[in-house]
Parts: C-alpha cells; sequence; structure tokens
C-alpha cells in the first residue's frame, strides 16, 4: 500500500461521508474523542501497525484506538481466539456463568498485587464507576478526591477539573473543582476533593482537612498515560490513606499491561486497595475490570444475608431501606466470553518471548532518536512516558502535572501532528504517541525519517 507521503495527500471523501453524518449523528461523531478539526479522518482498513482511510491514504498508526490495541490491529492470534470461542462454545454469549470469567480473573489476580478478587465490566468508564460506588459503600463516606487533569471516564463524578482554563482551576495548592460538561450536578462539585498531582505537602494538607469525609483517592498512577508519579510522591500518598482509612484507587485502564505485565502498581511497588483496567485487557474489544482487597470486592456478593436467612426474617434495618452487605454490580454483557477470548489471547502474546519487554526497548529507541533529531535542529523537545506510552513536549521545565503542560508550545506541536498526518503519521493532534507489538524497525525509522521532513520545512532548510 502507499503511504500519503508518496502521493497528493486529500481527504475530500472524509469530509463528505462527515458531512453527510452530520445529518444523523450530532456532530458527526459517536464519541467527541473522535472528533476533530476541521473533520476527521473516517476510515476504511487496517491491519498491524497501518490504518488506511476512505480516501486510499495509509498512515503509520500510533493512535492504536486511544492505546487499547497493543498488538496492533488484527493480529491473527486474537483473531483465532475469537473465532474458535464462537465455534467452540458456539454462541456469542451465554448470559450465565462460564470458564472464561474464572481463568482470565485467575490470569489477572497473579499480575496484580492490589487484586485477590476481581469482577467485569463492559468498559474502563464503567470500572471506575463501580470503582467509586465500592469505595462509598465499603466506607459510607460521601465525598471523593481526585487529581486536576486526571480522566476516568465520562460520567459526572470524574468530569470534573479534567481541563479546566488556569483561571477557572484557582490556586495550585489547592484547585478548583471545574465541571467539564454541562449537565453535572453541584452535588459532585461539593463533594469532590481536587488535589495537585505530584505536590506531596499539599495533597496531605487536603486529605487531613476532609480524612473523615473522603471515602477515595482515585488517580492515575501516569497522568493521561505519559506523566508519571515520582516514588517519593506515590509513597507518601499510600501512607496518608492508610493512615486514614481512604481507600486508594488506582485507574490502570490507560496503564495496564502497557508500563508492564503488572501496570503501575508493579512499576511504583504500591499496593493500592482498588484496581481498575480496561483498554488493553480486552483485545481489541470493549471491557472493564474492577479489583481489589478481597474484603472490599467482597460488598459485591450477591449472596447477602436475606439469602442466607429465612425469606421471613427481615431485619430492622432492612424494614428502613438499608440493604446492609450489599452492593449492586450487574450488567448483561459483563464477562462477555468472545471479549475474554480475546483478552486472554492478547495477554498469551505478550507474555511470550519477552514480547512486552521488546515493544518497550523499541518505544525508547523512537524517544531516544526523535530527541536526538529536534536537538540537532535546535528544538527544545523531550519525550516523557513510561513503558509502551509517551507524548512530545516543547518545553525545558520538568512536567510534573497538568498545569506544567499548559506551559509547553501547544502552537508547534499541533503545527507539527498536522503535517505528519499529511505525510502519512496518525496520531490525532497533540495527543500521546502508543506502541504496539506490531511496529517495525522500517516503522519506526520511517516516523523518524518524516519528523525529520517536517522539521526542515519548518526551519527552511
Amino acid at each position: 500500500m502507499q503511504t500519503s507521503s508518496e502521493t497528493t495527500y486529500t481527504v475530500e471523501t472524509s469530509k463528505r461521508i462527515f458531512e453527510e453524518a452530520c445529518t444523523y449523528i450530532p456532530g458527526g461523531v459517536t464519541a467527541h474523542i473522535k472528533y476533530m478539526t476541521p473533520h476527521p479522518i473516517v476510515m476504511n482498513e487496517a491491519k498491524g501497525s497501518k490504518l488506511k482511510d476512505v480516501d486510499g491514504n495509509t498512515y503509520i498508526d500510533y493512535l492504536l484506538c486511544s492505546g487499547s490495541l497493543l498488538t496492533g490491529h488484527g493480529h491473527p492470534a486474537i483473531t483465532e481466539a475469537v473465532t474458535n470461542q464462537l465455534n467452540d462454545m458456539g454462541t456469542t454469549i451465554f448470559g450465565t456463568p462460564h470458564l472464561l470469567e474464572q481463568q482470565m480473573a485467575k490470569r489477572v489476580i497473579e499480575l496484580y498485587n492490589g487484586i485477590e478478587m476481581a469482577r467485569f465490566t463492559n468498559s474502563g468508564l464503567e470500572a471506575t464507576l463501580l470503582a467509586i460506588r465500592i469505595a462509598k459503600g465499603f466506607t459510607g463516606r460521601e465525598k471523593l478526591a481526585k487529581f486536576e487533569g486526571h480522566y476516568h471516564g465520562g460520567y459526572d463524578q470524574s468530569l470534573i477539573s479534567v481541563n479546566p482554563t488556569m483561571e477557572e482551576a484557582g490556586d495550585s495548592k489547592r484547585p478548583t473543582p471545574v465541571p467539564e460538561s454541562r449537565g453535572i450536578s453541584n452535588y459532585y462539585l461539593e463533594n469532590t476533593v481536587v488535589l495537585p498531582f505530584n505536590d506531596l505537602e499539599s495533597t496531605v494538607q487536603l486529605l487531613t482537612e476532609n480524612k473523615d469525609e473522603i471515602s477515595a483517592v482515585i488517580m492515575e498512577p501516569i497522568q493521561g498515560g505519559y506523566i508519571p508519579a515520582t516514588q517519593e510522591f506515590m509513597d507518601g500518598l499510600r501512607e496518608i490513606t492508610e493512615k486514614y482509612g481512604i481507600l486508594l484507587i488506582f485507574d490502570e485502564v490507560k496503564t495496564g499491561f502497557r508500563v508492564g505485565m503488572s501496570g503501575a502498581q508493579g512499576y511504583y511497588n504500591i499496593t493500592p486497595d482498588i484496581t481498575t483496567l480496561g483498554k488493553v485487557l480486552g483485545g481489541g474489544f470493549p471491557v472493564g475490570l474492577v479489583g481489589g482487597r478481597k474484603e472490599i470486592m467482597e460488598i459485591t456478593n450477591p449472596i447477602s444475608s436475606r439469602d442466607i436467612l429465612s425469606a421471613s426474617v427481615v431485619t430492622d434495618k432492612e424494614k428502613n431501606g438499608d440493604k446492609e452487605g450489599v452492593l449492586f454490580h450487574s450488567g448483561t454483557y459483563y464477562g462477555h466470553p468472545t471479549i475474554l477470548s480475546a483478552g486472554k489471547a492478547t495477554l498469551d502474546l505478550l507474555e511470550k518471548d519477552g514480547t512486552l519487554d521488546k515493544t518497550i526497548e523499541r518505544t525508547m529507541w523512537l524517544r531516544h532518536e526523535l530527541e536526538a533529531l529536534y536537538a540537532r535542529y535546535n528544538i527544545t523537545m523531550k519525550t516523557i512516558g513510561l513503558g509502551t506510552i509517551f507524548n512530545i513536549v516543547f518545553t525545558d521545565k520538568e512536567i510534573l502535572n497538568y498545569r506544567d503542560m499548559q506551559e509547553s508550545d501547544f502552537v508547534m506541536r499541533e503545527k507539527i501532528d498536522r503535517r505528519l498526518l499529511e505525510l502519512g503519521i496518525y496520531i490525532k493532534p497533540l495527543t500521546r504517541y502508543s506502541m504496539s507489538t506490531e511496529h517495525t524497525q522500517e516503522d519506526l525509522e520511517k516516523t523518524v525519517s518524516l519528523h525529520e521532513k517536517v522539521l526542515k520545512e519548518l526551519t527552511n532548510l
């Protein structure tokens, strides 16, 4: 297939399809994340590390469905696993327990120290939503603490202070809760404590002030998948949450299996109380998982006191509507066998012959080569991240949190990203790079070469 750098680049068909889609779908897209200006590029085919759009342009894909496709597009081992599941089991879904559920739960429990028991959901969003409900149900406290700039899904409790303006955000030591969307109730603003990432002193102060009201601290241990917490910060946060009985939730939807097989908690050697997973775990299919300490997860156990006792026995609390010990969690498609078969095949691939470690090594090669290239052109740039995810940032300042990122040169970054798109590098402007096992050395060398082509154009060399 020809790449877009070898032909006259046009996306007129994408534009036409998008304009027609706007007639049927608000904004022409089924999720905000799929939109970009002046219009999205409509894809038609994908294989391995490549995407092909409806105009025939081929791209090296570094978006990879927001990092979900760690084994690339259409890996034959995953396709085979899914086909075998459908043929062997004879159905897409049972609606009953099946062996893949316990096999996958056991597999994840063996890899993640913070998980002793687990439940599946349909997405990472649903996983973090359930994690918060579990934390509130277990502690009996109403408030949630989250970090400024951290994203945990598109629902009310988490859509606070994700991308605030600096005017809205207020004091860096005591961030102001800012709604990310219309329609978010004041209840969530009043019951959410926003914390400054990588600022241990201020975080400890805010948690201490609200220690009797906060059920949990939910966090991305690596913000956005590419801004790592410092070890000192992580150690201090674990200490203060344990001191006050505040549950620590690691949202590892982005970092799970991308930093290492045991995620960020393995990298930092920190054991959270609750962990959420998604993306890579589904092998390209929608999935989520919530896991944690046994005593915490057991509150989702449907075998309640009412089931154990005679149906004629009703406690005083139940008369008053208090179903002690029961936390509802259910969904028709949870633990979907087709999805779990794809997830199992993905984990097999990553562990075989050190495949994940080799992918991390290739990621570091690309980062080092890009940094060296930009240095040769006297352009201040650094790559930041861990494992198979990184971002390109135009600044000489250390990046520790959301506010540090706002001081980088977004204009330069977007200009380069848009030109790279025309040349055959698919990365949604201003987003992180995600690597896959299917990116070849040729892909990486071409990526560096196309970056240099853009730099020559920008510097008129």
